[in-house]
């Protein structure tokens, strides 16, 4: 059994920090759990950009239609929605460092597949 690497709590803190996941999956390629989380973070990543790509089209169509709900509509969707990834991203970290794994529907799925 190797032992693990003396950066392994920042590279775990890392794996989720969006584009900052590409450095534990480029240099911590031995630790098989560190990578997992890597490639979460980064999948992750995607998920929630595509999200607020979607969300901002549909504000967009909104604010032209209506001209006052979608300044509104985006108050009430985008402040809600980060503090939701900042929750997701903390407690992923906190899970990561206590040595367990949080398992996201759909996008844990998908980062195991790499």
């Amino acid at each position: 059994m190797t032992e693990p690497a003396p950066n392994r709590a920042a590279m775990l803190v890392l794996a989720y920090l969006w584009p900052l996941a590409l450095v534990p999956l480029l240099l911590s390629k031995d630790d098989h759990d560190v990578q997992w989380h890597a490639k979460q973070g980064l999948v992750l990543m995607g998920t929630e950009l595509l999200l607020l790509f979607v969300l901002s089209v549909v504000v967009t169509l909104v604010a032209y239609l209506t001209w006052g709900l979608g300044l509104a509509l985006s108050l009430l969707l985008y402040i809600p929605l980060w503090i939701g990834i900042l929750v997701v991203h903390v407690v992923a970290i906190l899970k990561a460092l206590g040595g367990t794994r949080l398992e996201i529907p759909y996008v844990s799925e998908y980062a195991a597949r790499f």
